[in-house]
């Protein structure tokens, strides 16, 4: 894998041994699932065994999981579903300021078709209030989303509490988990999730790949129509390769998730220890209840993207935010919501630990960034003092 590879939470290495398992449903058993042959019948196989890897890697049925394009469809399917499904009943949902926008841009058009979001705040660490979730329910409260955590910052919410909430007042309740599924092990047999939206590249398998976990008293409408693949739920040709490596990677995840977990959070420590002794430097987010492969730190008086830029021309590769917003160049709308200031926002660095993660990579960082800090601090406009809360960064000085 390459070295100094720390991105992993935008795009993750496919693990070979799904790359093994896809192989032969590109060349040989390329067959139609629908059709009623010996060679489309291989395909279906095919489609059912990984179905019950990844309702294996949830403690679900099998029934309960639905493959889609992406985490992007299943959080579409999620909220259009049953938006749609349950609007003669109410029209009120809640959610949070910092969901992912695969979630908050589902919620806008909701809300153009005439449904009503709360959005709830989050506290200095993007911690969401499950008491504030139990004030926001009202009588036409149908839905609650919260993600199981954020994966700019790494704060892991409590979605179990939350849930529960939810669930006390005969509300369904959906968690995004994709930040969380590589790390945090999900039984829905004992949570009370109704709606759980995975993806395949975030525990190495293929891009494009994710799945929607309905249980199964929960009805929600269908967005696409057509042959009625997927029970109806979802209609399209299925993506036999991509599911069949979906399926490899859930399994894999769940043999291996509490092994990767002990050899990566030490890691991750030690880089958040060692770049929070460099001077006004800050940690974002919890330091506890922390997804063990972020480290999300911000350094003041320089730019995130110049600073993304430095990093990769010694061949270190990370990110300023969010995979799906870096592009427009505006700060972190999470950091924002936890009352960071827009241009301390700006010098946000997001180094991302996963499966093929050494030491040595940890090292090359370490030994590359505090002279691009300190060299971009020489060039920036902003000084110590300058537009900035000179106290909220002397107690961070060393």
């Amino acid at each position: 894998m390459t070295r100094g590879f720390l991105d992993y939470q935008s795009g993750a290495p496919v693990d070979p041994r799904v790359v093994e398992a896809m192989l032969p449903y590109m060349t040989e058993h390329h067959g139609n699932p629908a059709v009623l042959h010996s060679v489309g019948d291989v395909s279906r196989q095919a489609i059912d065994a990984a179905r019950a890897q990844v309702a294996a890697f949830l403690s679900a049925d099998p029934s309960e999981i639905y493959f889609t394009a992406g985490a992007t469809e299943a959080n579409n399917m999620a909220l259009k579903g049953a938006a749609s499904r349950l609007r003669k009943k109410g029209k009120h949902i809640i959610s949070t300021v910092i969901e992912h926008r695969s979630v908050i841009t589902p919620l806008k058009y909701l809300q153009r078709e005439g449904f009503e979001v709360t959005s709830l705040p989050v506290d200095s660490e993007a911690f969401v209030d499950p008491a504030a979730v139990r004030d926001a329910i009202r009588d036409d409260t149908i839905l609650v989303s919260v993600g199981m955590a954020n994966s700019e910052v790494g704060t892991i919410e409590p979605v179990g509490e939350i849930a529960s909430i939810a669930r006390e007042n005969g509300v369904l309740f959906h968690t995004d988990i994709v930040a969380a599924q590589a790390w945090i092990p999900v039984d829905v047999a004992t949570l009370p999730f109704d709606l759980v939206t995975l993806s395949s590249n975030d525990i190495y398998g293929p891009k494009g790949m994710g799945a929607l976990y309905v249980r199964k008293a929960t009805r929600i409408e269908a967005l696409i129509h057509g042959g009625g693949q997927e029970s109806g739920l979802r209609s399209g040709t299925e993506n036999v390769p991509g599911i069949v490596g979906f399926g490899k990677a859930a399994e894999l995840a769940l043999a291996s998730m509490k092994d990767d977990v002990a050899r990566i959070k030490p890691m991750r420590d030690r880089l958040i220890d060692e770049l929070l002794k460099m001077p006004y430097t800050t940690l974002n987010g919890p330091r506890e209840r922390r997804l063990p492969g972020n480290a999300n730190v911000r350094f003041a008086y320089i730019e995130g993207e110049s600073l993304i830029l430095s990093l990769d021309m010694e061949g270190i590769q990370a990110a300023s935010g969010s995979a799906c917003s870096t592009k427009t160049l505006e700060p972190s709308y999470v950091q924002l919501a936890m009352g960071i200031k827009h241009e301390e926002a700006h010098g946000s660095l997001e180094l991302t630990l996963g499966r093929w993660t050494t030491d040595e990579d940890v090292n090359m960082v370490l030994a590359a960034l505090p002279p691009i800090v300190e060299r971009l601090r020489e060039m920036s406009a902003f000084k110590p003092g300058m537009d900035y809360d000179k106290e909220e960064f002397r107690k961070h000085e060393h």
